[in-house]
């Protein structure tokens, strides 16, 4: 059987730089092509040639394009989609769904059954886990959701099909539809051994050519989160790891198949695991691999010893979450964090040498406007190399979206048309001018648009450019096309 995963556009269709490869996608059919399955490809509509934005922080400006798209007929990248179907002429289709592009995975199945009626359309991701449910309730283009670990599910349904049999009851994590009720059968519950799969084959992309060889640099040496964020929608409370020598392997792979030197690790907690941290850093120098890297983990899970021995294996930069200036909030959060450690991880950062990114939220329920008064003067504070503020989203499966329902700020469900008549940023919001329950619409407007001009001048101070540009100068110096591309980045920026 010939199998089409697709990660569907948003960046692309707003113009934004979209880093990597989808590696969700790529994990999941470098498995079914272990499996047997030789005809399984992997069609990225989201990378963008042509991005000519990187600022974040003002891409709900352009979500009105993002709208608008949906009415075009003749819109370039869903005339790109239909005529990539029709010439892969799949058997199954997959499509992933985050909550955000939720509109865009929807259209794009509808474009799968405009091409191939028959074809069974296959969705997954976070909000399938999350909205399972709703998806098969509104969206009729969709004939199966797989929620949780994908692998395992999607290969069996796969054979099930293939087969011609009907019974689906034995598909861990799947949801269908069976008459007119919605079926989901219960997820699977044991730990997986991560160093049984293959690490994803990069050669399945379709246009694997496209990418550059820092796109390809991304791999994740574990899945999951201990951790029980309020606003987080990986909650798994627990996490599988591969070996050290798993992942070794795939970075010589990487780095000689496509040149690549700067890596990034997208783990939720890279450190979680130490001696595995230790471990992996040891091996890449004593094979002298001589990469660089970048990794997101919490300011818990750090200490000096570890943190220079990731310095000298080539990390160069770190990513960690602060959320908020008011312990208040981030007690509120669970982030399992206090502002002593931030304090201790801002300057245990600064005095190992190491380039550092704070990510911060504003908008929560329940916050007010002290609460973020507190989180930008706590910003210039701690003094992050880096500052990303964003405003926040409610994201169904989240202990927040369940405390926006109680609030009366969230609704639990949203219709089809829902999905393509509302910005993205304000998804179940039941009045998308409403951000939180204690602060006033238009001062909330007010307050996130001046404290994202503030987060943009801070971040465009010429000493914390040209700091970023020397964290990563053992990059550019082995590769001067980088320093181009960022180069270019930070014009559009």
């Amino acid at each position: 059987m010939k199998i089409l995963l697709i990660d569907p556009p948003f960046y692309r269709i707003l113009g934004f730089y979209n880093r990597y490869f989808p590696i969700g996608l790529v994990t999941l059919a470098t498995y079914l092509k272990h499996n047997g399955l030789s005809d399984v490809f992997v069609y990225d509509t989201d990378f963008n040639e042509h991005s000519n934005k990187i600022d974040y922080t003002s891409l709900p400006e352009n979500y009105p394009k993002y709208l608008n798209s949906f009415k075009e007929a003749n819109h370039s990248i869903w005339i790109e989609i239909k005529g990539t179907i029709k010439k892969y002429n799949p058997d199954i289709i997959g499509i992933s769904i985050w909550t955000s592009y939720a509109a865009s995975s929807f259209f794009t199945a509808k474009l799968a059954k405009s091409v191939k009626p028959d074809c069974p359309v296959v969705m997954g991701g976070p909000h399938a886990t999350a909205k399972a449910d709703e998806i098969l309730r509104v969206c009729p283009d969709v004939d199966y959701v797989i929620r949780g670990e994908g692998e395992e599910a999607f290969l069996n349904l796969i054979t099930t099909i293939k087969n011609n049999e009907q019974d689906l009851t034995s598909i861990y994590g799947l949801s269908s539809r069976q008459g007119e009720k919605v079926v989901h059968n219960s997820l699977k519950k044991t730990s997986i051994d991560l160093n049984q799969y293959p690490f994803p084959d990069r050669s399945l992309l379709i246009n694997e050519k496209v990418y550059s060889s820092e796109d390809m640099g991304l791999i994740m040496a574990s899945r999951g989160c201990p951790y029980s964020c309020t606003y987080c929608a990986t909650q798994t409370n627990r996490v599988n790891f591969r070996s050290s020598d798993h992942i070794i392997d795939e970075i010589i792979n990487v780095k000689q198949k496509y040149g690549t030197i700067q890596f990034t690790f997208k783990d939720d907690s890279f450190t979680v695991n130490h001696k595995l941290i230790e471990d992996l850093c040891l091996k890449l120098i004593n094979n002298k691999l001589k990469i660089t890297w970048e990794c997101n983990t919490r300011v818990n899970l750090i200490n000096e010893k570890l943190l220079r021995l990731m310095i000298k294996a080539g990390c160069n930069f770190v990513k960690v979450g602060i959320e908020s200036g008011s312990e208040k909030v981030l007690n509120r959060m669970k982030k399992g964090i206090t502002h002593g450690q931030i304090k201790q991880a801002a300057t245990l950062f600064k005095k190992v040498g190491i380039h550092w990114t704070g990510y911060f939220m504003i908008g929560v329920p329940g916050e007010t406007q002290s609460d973020i008064k507190k989180t930008i003067n706590f910003l210039y504070k701690i003094k992050p190399d880096f500052a990303c503020i964003g405003v926040y989203e409610p994201f169904p499966g989240t202990a927040m979206f369940d405390e926006g329902i109680n609030k009366n700020l969230i609704k639990s469900d949203m219709s089809y048309n829902d999905f393509f008549n509302t910005l993205p940023n304000n998804y179940y919001k039941k009045d998308p001018n409403v951000q939180t329950d204690k602060i006033p619409s238009n001062t909330f407007l007010e307050l996130s648009m001046e404290i994202n001009q503030r987060v943009r001048s801070y971040n465009r101070n010429l000493k914390r450019v040209i700091r970023m540009a020397w964290a990563k100068s053992t990059t550019y110096r082995k590769n001067p096309y980088i320093l181009l591309q960022d180069f270019k980045k930070y014009l559009s920026y």
